[in-house]
């Protein structure tokens, strides 16, 4: 499975064994194993297949804390005393998963979650409990901290290990490598995260209540995103941002459903809103919510005071004025009239952009930048492309272009530069054309000539 930046993000026992690795380009697997599989990760398709895990844990052990599909975090020091052991309830909790998601799933058991989500990455043959957990973390390669730049940079100094990155002076580290290496020192010397939280204070939780219940997904995401923009706007005003939050639904017929997301950074309005959504699609896909949503409500937890280094020119209050504002828009006109855009491969300057909808992930592109393209047009590329090309009238003498009508005039042709060949899919029947810059006193345009007609395809600025 590949993320939108095309590397893998999961790889099945069969694709590991021809090392297949996590972290590898999508062409770099392929190449390792022709034979591989590859899908496009989809994070709201995750959740809705993961959920049955997460209920399977909770009905074990209550408070599942979800990272994402996939990884969770759950306290279990009340449920070892119950249960008689660490051993007692980790088996419980396996066979609980491989009953309803067969066999395969990893468990990592330690005092902090780091420390467990390492071990839980050593448990291919089995659970794996952690009983020294400072020992255990000063074994593990540097490269455990997660930031690959960050730990090759340790490895030229020297330090291979958590223990060996523990045992340096913690101030020199952040004089050094700034918060990205204070978290890692931190996470090497056994603490989970920098935060302190504090109590919840009262008010901050936001609930909507739906007339006509909510029905879809659609609605469903812009609840979430609405929700979110609330509680985050709530928390600004004590200059907080929540680490967890506690997602609550009730559907029409009464049923009420819960579940707890975590994050290691504060949530911001985007990864919130995301997750919210993650949730609420695996509720609905899993049947939890008969008769549609009538009643959500986010409760945040973990709360944290500490804020971020703004970069020079960034604004996020202008930043925040724009996203309520694209938000409102969405409301208004719909999800597919706000869009946004990213470059990919192509050879026509319509094919070289990739559209999807504003605030949602990008799509893994359909051609690939990198690729040689050859016949695509040069720099530079028309700042305005109709959908679908459009007649316009052009002049001939002697096969070169002496004038273009606009509306009811004729505009002489001051320069221009072409043809430049473009072969059409033959094997679909499209034919050959050939594509000329034209520049008037009154703009520049790209035109494509087939048929012995042409046809508006770009406008310069």
């Amino acid at each position: 499975m590949v993320d939108d930046t095309n590397r893998v993000v999961a790889a099945n026992r069969a694709a590991r064994a021809h090392d297949v690795q996590v972290g590898m380009l999508r062409r770099e697997a392929e190449a390792v194993c022709p034979t591989v599989v590859t899908y496009a990760q989809d994070r709201g398709v995750e959740a809705g297949r993961f959920e049955p895990v997460a209920v399977a844990i909770e009905s074990l052990v209550p408070r599942v804390e979800m990272v994402h599909p996939g990884l969770v975090f759950v306290p279990i020091a009340g449920a070892v005393r119950y249960y008689g052991g660490e051993a007692a309830l980790v088996g419980k909790v396996a066979k609980a998963i491989e009953a309803v998601a067969g066999p395969g799933a990893a468990i990592g058991v330690a005092q902090g979650p780091f420390a467990a989500r390492q071990a839980a990455g050593l448990a291919e043959a089995g659970p794996v409990i952690v009983t020294d957990e400072a020992a255990f973390l000063a074994s593990l390669d540097v490269g455990a901290i997660g930031s690959e730049d960050l730990a090759a940079t340790f490895r030229w100094l020297g330090i291979t290990t958590l223990g060996e990155l523990a045992r340096l002076p913690r101030a020199a580290v952040a004089s050094r490598f700034g918060t990205l290496g204070l978290d890692a020192h931190r996470y090497a010397s056994g603490e989970d995260r920098a935060t302190h939280p504090r109590g919840v204070p009262e008010g901050h939780a936001v609930e909507d209540k739906y007339e006509e219940p909510l029905a879809n997904l659609e609605q469903a995401g812009f609840a979430a995103r609405n929700l979110a923009n609330r509680l985050l706007e709530k928390l600004k005003a004590d200059g907080v941002a929540p680490h967890r939050v506690e997602v609550e639904a009730e559907s029409v017929e009464g049923k009420v459903l819960s579940r707890v997301w975590r994050s290691a950074d504060p949530f911001d309005e985007a990864n919130l809103a995301e997750r919210i959504r993650w949730q609420l699609r695996a509720w609905v896909e899993s049947g939890g919510i008969p008769g549609g949503l009538q009643r959500l409500r986010v409760m945040p937890a973990d709360l944290s005071g500490e804020g971020r280094q703004l970069g020079l020119a960034e604004d996020p209050v202008s930043e925040a004025e724009a996203t309520r504002a694209l938000i409102r828009a969405q409301a208004l006109v719909g999800p597919d009239a706000v869009l946004q855009a990213r470059p990919q491969g192509g050879r026509d300057p319509l094919e070289r952009v990739q559209w999807f909808r504003w605030g949602e992930s990008a799509p893994l592109p359909s051609r690939d930048q990198s690729a040689p393209w050859p016949g695509r047009l040069p720099a530079p590329s028309p700042s305005l492309v109709p959908s679908q090309p459009r007649r316009l009238g052009v002049e001939w003498e002697d096969g070169l272009p002496t004038r273009v009508r606009l509306r009811s005039r004729w505009e002489p042709v001051l320069s221009w530069a072409g043809p430049w060949r473009r072969m059409g899919r033959w094997w679909e029947g499209e034919s050959a054309t050939d594509r000329y810059q034209l520049v008037t006193s009154a703009g520049a345009f790209l035109c494509e000539v087939r048929g012995g007609e042409a046809y508006l395809v770009g406008i310069y600025d």
